[in-house]
């Protein structure tokens, strides 16, 4: 961290500790304390989340799931990479237990073991929590004269629920836990009574002054706490699609108590992309970007986009296509790095090159200043995270649209030396990006990472990634769909003579925004290339195509994307292309073609 960086951030913390009178729901914020944060320096967080799931799939959390991967962890350090802390994620406790105690028989013992090896390594243990909300949780009945009509969530203005949170947060802490996430917060929640006579946003308001409020006491109480807001804490994180402003604003005044705020876990934007996972990477970026306009510095933004794992809230990915992943995470400048999923999938080669990418972008994040630039993600418009310090600069640049696109990537500050002589550091496989001066020009739905100054150095070189590959050359084809039934669309072109021809689905509802189709998550959710159909027929025979949106997706999607290989078209013959969603809601479909060559 530079020195005026940390003495503006020691500013913030004298004006919040010094003003215990004036609740924390009533300070106002400058921008320079937005974007202050409140830690020191930069973390490094492992999340056991999506090593299990009892959401969107039925894989338990035990002792022996998260003893592994802390295991794991230990020997990802031995690599190089950096952990300050080890967060288990929900439903640890026991569905009667208030908080207190941990579920059998999955945890025989207690998370004694589990918070001892951590801190016996130098890992800071935390905890998740789901606020004032009921998800697989019974009331204690201390908090029932907090309940709300539905017995879904507890208000935080009335009744025994808070002050007895609390208590069980401070025993938690005491306990040695030093990270808390708050997630599934319902500002909503009321007693019957206070329904009767206040309204919603009355009510809103007194559960946001008295969480905000019991925060900031309890943060001046244990200084060195990390807290995290999760759901329900304003923004949209649905979809990529939305109007903005946002209807449900993000109140600023949780950053006087929180050190960061989460802006969704990783899911398919509406944009469509050849490569599923480089869908999840835009969707996290526009995030991002969306939260920042909002007014959340991006130092404050946790996009928790950085999940491996092997269950359904994942799409089952693996390891499959990452690097892009944890560039981006990383480029996009939150100082809480938030690494989530199955650890053991890294081979050693893979956790050296984690070690490398971290270690520079955790001393950009310390040391510099990171900016985003661009468009807005999800309206297909060129974007990127630039990077600097006074050594040099690190651009990471993305097209998300279905076209070559030349990006520039300008000045991040006024001392800044003009760009020239970058260095390609990263880029997908296929197409080679071309530097000039300070301008790069990408393939469709490309990344790239761009070095300056000392960072144009072989030193920082990160290779290429080799699993996602980009077309040579994109053109659109003239295809002009037709209706054909409920929720199909037909088009009949002359096949080309060269190349791989890309087939572009979109829905839409009828008032022409895009619709997403929930068709559920493991392990009974469909698979939703069962739920829209991409075909392909010439001379009376069914054409292959390739497709990677194949997966049970619980947040549902959008679009579907498909290429047919060269070697399987006849050129010139009439090819039939039929487009098809089963959804069962009135929607419009709209189909795009493409010529590519790899």
């Amino acid at each position: 961290m530079n020195s005026s960086g940390r003495i503006a951030c020691i500013v913030a913390l004298l004006v919040t500790a010094s003003s215990p009178a004036v609740p924390q729901s009533q300070q106002t914020y400058s921008g320079a304390a937005l974007s202050s944060p409140t830690l020191p320096d930069p973390i490094s967080i492992y999340d056991n989340w999506s090593t299990y799931d009892e959401l969107s799939d039925n894989v338990p959390l035990t002792q022996a799931l998260a003893m592994k991967e802390l295991q794991q962890l230990l020997e990802l350090r031995k690599a190089g990479v950096r952990f300050d802390y080890y967060v288990m994620d929900a439903f640890w406790f026991d569905p009667d237990g208030g908080y207190r105690t941990w579920k059998k028989p999955n945890w025989p013992n207690g998370p004694d073991l589990w918070i001892k090896t951590c801190l016996a390594n130098g890992i800071r243990p935390g905890l998740w929590f789901g606020t004032n909300a009921l998800v697989h949780l019974n009331p204690a009945p201390q908090w029932r004269s907090s309940l709300n009509r539905q017995g879904t969530a507890m208000s935080m203005f009335e009744g025994g629920f808070l002050p007895d949170f609390m208590n069980v947060l401070q025993y938690w802490y005491d306990q040695g836990i030093r990270y808390f996430m708050f997630d599934f917060a319902d500002m909503t929640a009321a007693t019957p009574q206070a329904e009767a006579t206040l309204t919603r946003e009355e009510i809103v308001r007194r559960n946001s002054t008295a969480f905000r409020d019991a925060l900031a006491a309890f943060r001046r109480k244990n200084p060195d706490v990390v807290l995290e807001a999760f759901n329900g804490f304003g923004g949209v994180m649905d979809s990529t699609f939305y109007p903005f402003p946002f209807r449900d604003p993000v109140d600023l005044r949780w950053l006087g108590v929180f050190d960061a705020l989460y802006c969704g876990d990783p899911r398919p934007g509406d944009v469509p992309e050849m490569n599923f996972w480089r869908s999840l990477d835009i969707y996290s970026d526009h995030q991002a970007i969306r939260y920042e306009q909002a007014g959340v510095p991006l130092n404050r933004i946790d996009t928790t986009s950085f999940m491996a794992g092997l269950t359904g809230t994942i799409y089952r990915r693996g390891f499959q296509e990452w690097k892009g992943s944890l560039i981006l995470t990383l480029a996009r400048g939150g100082w809480i790095n938030n690494t989530q999923g199955n650890l053991e999938l890294m081979s050693d080669p893979d956790r050296r090159w984690f070690a490398r990418v971290q270690s520079l972008y955790l001393h950009l994040e310390a040391e510099g200043q990171i900016k985003s630039f661009g468009g807005v993600p999800g309206n297909d418009q060129t974007y990127g995270f630039g990077a600097l310090d006074s050594d040099g600069s690190v651009y990471v640049v993305m097209n998300p649209a279905q076209d070559m696109a030349r990006v520039q990537m300008p000045l991040l500050s006024r001392e800044q030396a003009q760009l020239a002589g970058g260095r390609l550091l990263f880029r997908d496989a296929g197409y080679v990006p071309h530097i000039g001066g300070n301008t790069i020009e990408l393939g469709p739905g490309q990344m790239a990472m761009v070095g300056f100054g000392k960072y144009a150095s072989p030193a920082y070189d990160f290779g290429a990634q080799q699993d996602v590959v980009i077309p040579r050359t994109i053109r659109p084809i003239a295809a002009e769909f037709r209706n054909i039934g409920k929720g199909e669309i037909q088009a009949t072109i002359p096949a080309p003579a060269n190349g791989d021809l890309r087939l572009i689905m979109q829905q839409y509802s009828p008032d022409g925004t895009p619709m997403r189709t929930f068709a559920g998550g493991p392990p009974t959710g469909t698979n939703m290339d069962t739920v829209f159909l991409l075909k392909a027929e010439q001379d009376g025979k069914h054409l292959p195509v390739r497709e990677k949106y194949d997966h049970v997706i619980w947040s549902g999607l959008s679009w579907a994307a498909g290429e047919i290989d060269e070697k399987d078209l006849k050129p010139g013959a009439p090819l039939t292309l039929t487009f098809q969603s089963v959804e069962k809601n009135p929607v419009v479909l709209k189909g795009r073609v493409y010529l590519v060559q790899y």
